[in-house]
């Protein structure tokens, strides 16, 4: 199964953006099409970021749909800090694409990341969906 590590900025496209292109994403990780790998920092940073008022993402729907990740995605712990991104935070998944062996990681930020993270393609959604093909949209 296709292993995919979601950075922060689509998890919350899709939470605002229900036709987007990261929602569908998001929604082969919930259906288990693909394996959505995260590690603890990250299941962290998605929480605190939707709780944010300017998205303005009803609680309990939050709650839900935090509950969905977690029981769909399996949890790594990184072995080794990295730190080839710019931007801190985003080395975080890196780390778990690495410890993972993630075979994409699909954020909406690619300049933030190298295209390529030792065997994890760096990629928007967009380029996700059509790589991995129709046959596994839900």
């Amino acid at each position: 199964m296709i292993k995919v590590v979601l950075d922060t900025n689509v998890i919350v496209s899709a939470h605002i953006k229900p036709d987007g292109l990261e929602r569908a994403v998001l929604n082969l990780a919930v259906a288990d099409k693909v394996a959505l790998v995260v590690s603890a920092p990250i299941l962290s940073e998605y929480e605190s970021v939707l709780r944010r008022d300017k998205f303005g993402i009803e609680p309990k729907l939050l709650d839900q749909s935090l509950k969905l990740i977690k029981t769909h995605a399996t949890v790594v712990v990184p072995s080794r800090n990295v730190s080839a991104s710019p931007d801190s935070a985003d080395n975080r998944f890196l780390e778990c694409a690495e410890a993972a062996d993630a075979d994409y990681l699909v954020t909406g930020n690619t300049r933030h990341f190298p295209r390529r993270w030792k065997d994890t393609y760096v990629v928007n959604a967009r380029q996700f969906l059509e790589q991995v093909g129709s046959s596994l949209k839900p």
